[in-house]
């Protein structure tokens, strides 16, 4: 119950501190408006001028060289408007113009040109708009401010296209820096590879094939040419031992061989003949080169030697015989035939084993190129391991060459992407200021809570004592009747007097407040 009661007396305190100083309290709400109202007309008139530019796409896109890449709007836009921002680019704009003549006069350039870049000119891009961004000014000339928007609208075409051609260019260069030192490693090591594949051109791998094929037709040669060698001994075997039979025969026809030499020389042609035998047998079984052939052509030529010996000597004896005028020597024309047979077939020999010897030397050296192979691959492989790499490498940079050549003669002849202005700057008609409900609800709000805060702080200086019970609490005494207060006729004709020229006045500032703002209003100097 105390508690309500408390809070009742709380409510009425406040009440009271309301109706009693509400004339301050209006007093500073109107002095606060009238503030916020002198504010805004003493704001100097800034004229805001907006162009509307288009981030246009290249319809003709001949490569992935071009500058775009697909990037997004934004990237685009701040990479140009850097340039466009650049103290040189903004100090040609404000010399052209001629802007800010005060500030320069007193300032240093770089300060009036960073006061231009931070409060004067923005760029906005607008996702719901597309490729479309807003590049605005502000100034206090309507025209200057349309001229210098549409300049910097202006440069951020120029820009771009300086920009693009300028990437496009070093986009080309760069690549055609690599690609010629690219084709310098590459032509090098195709020398290396030429050179080698000269030096070991029948021990590559690819010649594998050819030089086994070539070797097992030199091996079916050399046996071949083997076995017309062994033809033609046993046959030069033969007609030695028909010579040596007609030999014997004429002689023994002539008388010049005596019973024992024709004894000893039968048994000799008859060792001969078994030596020959032999000899043919083992040849018909083995190579010439086998050891076993090799002593039998020995024991042969042994025989065929002593056989002569024993021929010149028969030869000697009837030479003597002819000079003692005993009968002369029967010849037989068929030895002279089997001689020239035998001489043409010693012939023959010697060519088919020079022939032999000549296949073998061959198939010994294709028979080297083909144990060199594995060496020869391992070596080639080495040699090679990068060079399909480098030779990737190098015709994609011949391709992206290419492509950037195509993309820097499409940008030098500004048919690539840029931007295009959709909407020009229009000369401003109407000053860019704060809205004025704003001012006035901001100048509102910090007039009454000056006024509460004054009525608080005279409140709590003022010690008077304003009810019964703060009378009774601090005199601890209770209080058992009140005097009310007596005001007289004059006193009530003063008061009024007072209330109505104090509501007069009041009325009197709010009118003029609403009239000024009524009549700024028509006159196009307030904008709601």
């Amino acid at each position: 119950m105390n508690n309500e009661k408390s809070q009742a007396d709380l409510v009425k305190k406040y009440l009271y501190l309301f109706f009693g100083w509400h004339r301050l309290i209006l007093f500073c709400l109107l002095v606060a408006v009238t503030g916020g109202y002198y504010h805004y007309l003493s704001m100097p008139d800034i004229y805001e001028s907006n162009a509307s530019v288009m981030y246009q796409q290249q319809r003709v896109n001949p490569s992935r060289m071009s500058p775009d890449d697909e990037r997004r709007i934004e990237e685009m836009v701040n990479t140009v408007a850097e340039q466009v921002l650049s103290r040189s680019s903004l100090e040609r704009v404000i010399r052209e113009h001629d802007l800010y003549p005060e500030m320069r006069a007193n300032m240093p350039i770089e300060d009036v040109i960073a006061r231009m870049r931070d409060r004067d000119i923005s760029v906005n891009v607008d996702r719901r708009r597309g490729n479309v961004f807003t590049v605005s000014y502000q100034g206090r000339n309507p025209e200057k401010t349309m001229r210098v928007t549409n300049t910097l609208a202006s440069r951020f075409i120029e820009e771009n296209l300086r920009y693009r051609e300028e990437r496009a260019a070093d986009t080309t260069r760069y690549i055609q820096e690599e690609l010629r030192m690219s084709k310098e490693v590459l032509e090098k090591k195709e020398a290396e590879m030429r050179d080698y594949k000269m030096q070991y051109y029948n021990e590559m791998p690819e010649q594998r094939a050819s030089n086994m094929s070539r070797l097992n037709a030199l091996q079916e040669q050399y046996q071949s040419t083997q076995s017309r060698i062994n033809d033609l001994e046993q046959t030069r075997l033969l007609i030695s031992e028909q010579i040596e039979t007609r030999r014997d025969m004429e002689r023994l026809a002539a008388g010049s061989v005596s019973p024992e030499d024709s004894g000893r020389s039968s048994g000799g042609r008859d060792e001969l003949s078994e030596a020959r035998r032999e000899l043919r047998d083992m040849l018909s079984r083995y190579t010439p080169e086998h050891p076993a052939v090799r002593r039998a052509q020995t024991r042969v030529r042994q025989l065929e030697s002593d056989q002569a010996a024993l021929t010149a000597g028969a030869r000697e004896r009837a030479g003597e015989d002819a000079e003692q005028g005993l009968a002369p020597e029967v010849r037989d024309p068929r030895i002279a035939e089997l001689t020239a047979q035998l001489r043409e077939i010693e012939l023959n020999l010697r060519n088919l084993r020079q022939d032999a010897e000549e296949t073998r030397q061959r198939m010994a050296q294709y028979q080297e190129w083909i144990d060199a192979v594995p060496v020869r691959e391992a070596e080639w492989s080495a040699l090679t391991r990068d060079y399909d790499e480098l030779r990737t490498y190098h015709d994609n940079l011949l391709a992206q060459s290419l492509s950037a050549e195509a993309a820097e003669s499409l940008e030098r002849r500004q048919q690539g992407s840029q931007f295009r202005v959709v909407d020009p700057a229009f000369r401003p008609t109407t000053p860019s200021k704060g809205s004025f409900l704003n001012i006035m609800i901001m100048a509102t709000g910090l007039g009454g809570v000056a006024g509460i805060g004054l009525v608080m702080g005279f409140s709590m200086l003022d010690t008077s004592f304003r009810d019964a019970r703060d009378l009774e609490n601090y005199l601890q005494i209770p209080i058992t009747c009140a005097v009310p207060e007596l005001v007289t006729p004059a006193e009530k004709r003063r008061k009024l007097a007072k209330d109505i020229l104090w509501v007069l006045f009041f009325a009197a500032w709010i009118a003029a407040i609403g009239a000024a703002t009524v009549y700024f209003y028509l006159e196009g100097v307030i904008f709601l």
